[in-house]
């Protein structure tokens, strides 16, 4: 016979693909035992550069509990967003994930109906969704589930899809059977760490934040310092080059989530195009998009730096 707690994890994983999630591993809510030297070892390095949040809420990062009162699982799920098409000839680049419509939309109403379900067919269940919005180690917690191990690049990996997905989870005071870790495949490949352009891969599994490519174009808010003149291979939003390089990527297949596609005009869109580029051009292209965050000001800012 199938005890509840088994019953209960088949239901949220068969709804989480339902709902079209890559994948769902579950993991038991506690403190992140693991995480908090490295966590500190990086905060004390100043590899956070100027995003100063990810010096708050230290203890609420590393213990789910703090988020949710008694908390017993944390569901983590993966959603594809691997383009079927990409920007082609000579552009400037933006990262993948903001081809099309903000993720956080998207995953966040996706979660509300997950959490609904749970609701409906097992009962009250508390909890809260989350999507990189809140102090959540989403790669960690994914890892602890078995979705992937994390890679030289910092990114998580999967032996069946590779990287290109984004990580959310739902925290509930629901108990669960749990998934054990997979194994780090990254074995003796260098490929991420040689291709970085700013060198922010300073070691296996380490990032300085503050060198990243992505840290520049979307979380600085101030000028980009000149020493990086000339290392951004065209990237005006966000990087690729890390996950582009990693041979586990060529695992990645096209995702089937509408509200990913990109706006016609963006994937045709030349140089010259971005450098002539209007806020009325900008509001319509980027509508709903993640490339909002660095606003119209900060992505000329990033195109003027590419060109001058």
């Amino acid at each position: 016979m199938i005890n509840n707690k088994t019953k209960y994890t088949e239901l949220i994983k068969t709804e989480a693909k339902r709902l079209g999630f890559l994948s769902c591993g579950i993991s038991k809510a506690e403190f992140l035992e693991e995480e908090a030297p490295r966590l500190e070892a990086w905060l004390n390095k100043n590899m956070q550069g100027e995003m100063r949040y990810m010096e708050n809420h230290f203890d609420k990062r590393l213990d789910p509990t703090l988020l949710v009162e008694d908390s017993k699982s944390v569901v983590s799920l993966l959603l594809n967003y691997y383009p079927s098409q990409e920007q082609t000839g000579e552009s400037y680049k933006l990262s993948k994930y903001a081809y099309g419509t903000d993720y956080h939309f998207v995953i966040k109403d996706k979660l509300k109906e997950l959490l609904h379900v749970i609701n409906e067919e097992i009962g009250e269940v508390n909890g809260r969704a989350f999507v990189d919005s809140a102090p959540v180690l989403d790669k960690a917690w994914a890892a602890k589930s078995g979705l992937g191990w994390i890679g030289k690049h910092s990114n998580l990996l999967s032996q069946k899809t590779g990287s290109f997905y984004f990580i959310a989870e739902l925290i509930i005071d629901l108990e669960l059977d749990y998934d054990a870790p997979t194994t780090d495949h990254c074995g003796t490949c260098t490929a991420c760490i040689d291709a970085c352009p700013t060198e922010a891969i300073t070691e296996p599994y380490v990032v300085d934040g503050s060198k990243c490519i992505s840290y520049f174009t979307i979380e600085l808010k101030e000028n980009i310092p000149s020493g990086f003149k000339g290392k951004f291979d065209d990237w005006m939003f966000g990087c690729d080059v890390c996950q582009d390089v990693c041979p586990w990527n060529r695992f990645s297949k096209p995702h089937n989530e509408p509200l990913f596609n990109p706006h016609p005009e963006l994937l045709s869109m030349t140089k010259k195009d971005w450098e002539e580029i209007t806020e009325d051009t900008f509001r319509q292209v980027f509508k709903k998009s993640a490339v909002k965050r660095t606003k119209f000001s900060g992505l000329q800012r990033n195109i003027k730096f590419l060109k001058d």
